[in-house]
């Protein structure tokens, strides 16, 4: 029995405790929702409850009288062997041992959907990250967001929603204009310019550039030569580490579009007749106050240009119209301004705030022999994506860039994530699963096969069976938390303590019989169990990007 099947069972009984009158829900009130959780002690039971607690109110009776009349409905569930009160009103649920056990079959016959939900079906998530500037190589922010929001994104699908991953190409500012100053002087022989750009790459697409257009310094032009090709040479650059990096997306929107096409100009004009915006000092500001920013924003300056959060706000007013019900962002450390900024924007064109949101992540650190490493052989100045990956591989990077909330400083020690040992939890959670799928060949060899005819659930009833099992449980409900409150982080944590149910388990039961030792049902039922691990272990590994192997 899953959590989500005993969540079910316990709503159901909750109607028929409803029904039958034994309970009466207070005018206006609603039966909440049914969560179940591991209890932290296993002596309490399998799975714990505090739905009489949420109840209480909405039905004018104590927590614990509430308990006692679910606890009656509960017991009757198909496979809970018991039902105990606890405390004010927690109910703590025994299941059989078969019922436990069933939860291998289920895992296996849901295969790769194991774990995923329809908590947001009918969600369209617009969700944009790293839109790196493309004047330099990604940089190890830029890296944490590529790994986080692809592996968001790949949560938030696993719980039915339909995800555009989109990359916001800022091809439009004074930024793209040092970046081209600084190829037009690399490829003079000059001195960067002031506030200009260095390091190998400047040169490398310089000369690419002028391999390109032999006569780029002749031109009429040159700077806007170098600026057309430098910046298209210089994405696609970006564009090839990120998917090297297993991160691709769906689209890539171009700033310039926004002023190109007149939507800038289009929506500013519609909002002028609103209240979200008023004219004083020459100019148009938003009030941007009211959502939480410290002060108003100019939204057309005096000379009457658009200033930066014009795009925004038309930016907004783009994703919505191709239909996202929500718009997040991911946005750097130096970006907190942004929150109200953005909010404000939706609001300016009649939109919910609430229909954006905002997530900050904060800075990287690579350390080795316990010192932060500061520059880059290809950037100069800053650690890159391909620095990283260089160091550890794409794996070890994309998991220990997740393993973290994203609002807290991380440093990711390189000595740690080459050695292969318990301590790298990379190696940990891989190694797992690379040990189940030699367990797997070893049966075979051995003729340990597995059915649904040869799998016998009441047998998984070993406290390290029981230990895997309420292991593999939670796998659903962590990867609807993590999309709930944007976090996947959850999901390598659980990988962690998964991982280290089944190497313990390993070490306590066995697949394989011993020497002659006959064949029976227990062998074939633990390699279900075993083959569910397997599958659980890969699903969660692919939604953090990461790979399973099969051999280590």
């Amino acid at each position: 029995m899953t959590p989500e099947e005993l969540s079910d069972a316990i709503s159901a009984c909750l109607h028929q405790a409803i029904d039958s009158g034994q309970l009466e829900l207070v005018e206006g009130q609603a039966l909440p929702e049914v969560k179940v959780e591991r209890p932290k002690n296993r002596q309490h039971g399998d799975w714990s409850t505090n739905i009489a607690l949420q109840l209480a109110k909405r039905v004018g009776k104590n927590p614990r009288e509430v308990a006692q009349v679910l606890s009656e409905w509960i017991i009757a569930i198909d496979g809970v062997s018991d039902v105990d009160i606890a405390g004010p009103g927690f109910l703590n649920i025994v299941l059989d041992a078969a019922a436990a056990g069933v939860l291998a079959q289920n895992i296996l016959e849901a295969g790769a959907s194991y774990g995923w939900s329809t908590k947001l079906d009918g969600m369209h998530i617009n969700l944009e990250f790293v839109s790196a500037n493309p004047t330099g190589p990604i940089h190890l922010g830029g890296t944490r967001w590529a790994a986080v929001g692809d592996s968001l994104a790949r949560i938030l699908t696993a719980n039915g929603a339909q995800v555009t991953r989109e990359y916001y190409f800022n091809d439009h500012g004074t930024q793209i204009d040092r970046f081209s100053g600084s190829l037009l002087a690399k490829a003079r022989g000059e001195a960067a310019p002031e506030n200009g750009y260095g390091g190998q790459y400047i040169d490398d697409i310089a000369q690419r550039v002028l391999r390109e257009v032999p006569d780029a310094l002749e031109s009429n032009d040159p700077q806007e030569v170098f600026r057309k090709y430098g910046v298209a040479m210089m994405f696609e650059d970006i564009k090839k580490s990120l998917h090297d990096f297993g991160v691709d997306f769906d689209v890539y929107f171009h700033e310039n579009s926004l002023f190109d096409s007149g939507e800038v100009d289009r929506v500013l004009e519609q909002l002028k007749g609103s209240d979200k915006l008023y004219f004083a000092d020459g100019a148009w500001w938003l009030r941007s106050t009211d959502y939480g920013d410290d002060k108003d924003r100019v939204v057309i300056k005096s000379d009457g240009n658009a200033a930066y959060i014009a795009g925004d706000i038309a930016y907004i007013a783009d994703k919505r119209a191709r239909g996202a019900n929500l718009a997040i962002y991911m946005l750097g450390a130096d970006h907190h301004g942004y929150i109200a900024r953005l909010k404000a924007a939706a609001a300016a064109i009649g939109d919910d705030p609430d229909a954006v949101e905002v997530m900050i992540g904060q800075m990287v650190n690579l350390v080795r022999d316990g010192k932060a490493i500061r520059m880059s052989k290809r950037a100069g100045t800053v650690v890159t994506m391909e620095d990283l990956v260089d160091a550890v591989g794409t794996d070890a990077a994309r998991y220990s860039l997740t393993r973290y909330s994203v609002d807290s400083n991380i440093d990711i020690d390189l000595d740690l994530l080459t050695r292969r040992s318990n301590e790298n939890p990379v190696f940990y959670v891989q190694y797992a699963h690379a040990r189940t799928c030699a367990v797997a060949r070893n049966a075979a060899d051995a003729g340990v096969t597995r059915s649904a005819e040869s799998f016998d659930a009441s047998l998984l009833s070993t406290p390290a069976d029981e230990e895997l099992l309420a292991a593999l449980g939670q796998f659903p409900g962590v990867l609807v938390e993590a999309a709930e409150f944007r976090e996947p982080h959850r999901v390598a944590r659980y990988l962690e303590r998964l991982a280290g149910a089944y190497h313990r388990w390993y070490d306590a039961c066995r697949v394989t019989p011993k020497g002659d030792e006959e064949i029976t049902v227990i062998h074939r039922t633990r390699l279900a169990l075993n083959d569910a691990t397997t599958q659980v272990l890969a699903n969660g590994l692919h939604l953090l990007g990461v790979t399973a192997p099969e051999r280590m």
